[in-house]
């Protein structure tokens, strides 16, 4: 009796924290977009946060579902084929990241960094085709979860130290540690959410992080429309 109330807390309890990210992420890319008047970075940043959204309802959706009806097990491929999605739009999401930095901070050349960024997402989506993934199985192998996560990781590294760098912008100060503290959480999921299944709640700070993203970005949007710089 108790074990059930327990799942039945958690499933009512995730169910609103999802729904709430997923509007609050879609809501505010769309915000962002209208806000931004024509400037390109801004434009991008509401692009960004919009494909990170509905990528994660992909995922976020069946997940809800599961919770509320049978289980997690019984919905394996569905919820397999959202993590698919969710991996392909995330990887998009700091590719588009990486082309607002340039942008907000008039990057010129360093076309060998561009390189690096789009080779690193092309391994990392590759890696994520593979059928060895067995993302509609409910034993999904934990090896190709460190493989395609590898180039996932150097990625989102470079992004820290770029946004690291320009730490003097105000607006984007907090930038870096949100992208670090992202991948910090979602570590341990993938390396040992197999055998400690309470390490599967980090995908809730895991989240707060990428809202956070999304907040530096709203309020920048708004400051620029208002007169306010950088």
């Amino acid at each position: 009796m108790v074990f059930c109330m327990q799942a039945i807390m958690q499933a009512i309890m995730e169910s609103i924290f999802d729904v709430a990210y997923l509007v609050v992420a879609v809501t505010l890319g769309l915000l962002i977009l209208r806000k931004s008047k024509g400037l390109k970075q801004y434009a991008l940043f509401g692009i960004m946060t919009i494909i990170l959204g509905c990528g994660d309802a992909f995922h976020l959706v069946p997940r809800i579902w599961a919770l509320n009806t049978t289980g997690v097990a019984n919905h394996a491929a569905a919820l397999g084929f959202g993590t698919l999605v969710t991996s392909i739009t995330m990887t998009v999401f700091y590719v588009i990241l990486y082309h607002v930095w340039r942008l907000r901070y008039d990057i010129q050349g360093k076309q060998w960094l561009t390189a690096i960024i789009y080779i690193l997402s092309a391994v990392r989506i590759g890696l994520c085709l593979f059928p060895q993934n067995n993302w509609l199985s409910v034993d999904a192998p934990l090896s190709w979860g460190i493989y395609r996560n590898i180039p996932f990781a150097a990625l989102g590294l470079i992004l820290v130290i770029l946004f690291f760098q320009k730490r003097a912008d105000k607006a984007f100060r907090f930038m870096w540690p949100a992208i670090l503290l992202s991948f910090a959480f979602y570590a341990p999921v993938v390396l040992f959410v197999d055998s400690i299944p309470l390490l599967g709640m980090l995908m809730i700070p895991k989240t707060i992080c990428y809202v956070w993203m999304i907040c530096m970005g709203y309020s920048a949007v708004k400051k620029q429309g208002s007169g306010e710089h950088k």
